[in-house]
């Protein structure tokens, strides 16, 4: 069975982040860019199974985690290592730059 992305909520975000290397995208349904991102969120879920968390939040139904971050646009994807966030990008980027990044803090 492939690995498949973790789905973060205000219950299990802090439990899900605290240790190691997550990738955490802020999204939306009505989002674009979002939609084009997931295949890449995704294959990087499979690809970084055992060695980083790869995690979406709806921005929508998360609206306290999208404050709490200081998230303003969608697609924001942070980084976090041990529950700081040490990293983020804005916007749709390609997959080379986000297993960069991952790579960079595992």
């Amino acid at each position: 069975m492939s690995a498949k992305y973790i789905d973060l909520t205000e219950e299990n975000f802090e439990e899900t982040t605290k240790s190691g290397v997550a990738m955490v995208d802020f999204w939306a349904p009505w989002c674009g860019p979002c939609r084009m991102l997931a295949p890449i969120i995704d294959q990087l879920a499979e690809e970084f199974e055992g060695k980083a968390k790869i995690c979406k939040v709806n921005s929508d139904e998360q609206q306290d985690l999208t404050v709490k971050y200081g998230v303003r646009s969608v697609p924001t994807i942070l980084f976090m290592k041990n529950g700081e966030v040490v990293d983020q990008l804005i916007g749709a980027q390609s997959k080379q730059a986000f297993s960069d990044k991952i790579n960079s803090l595992i």
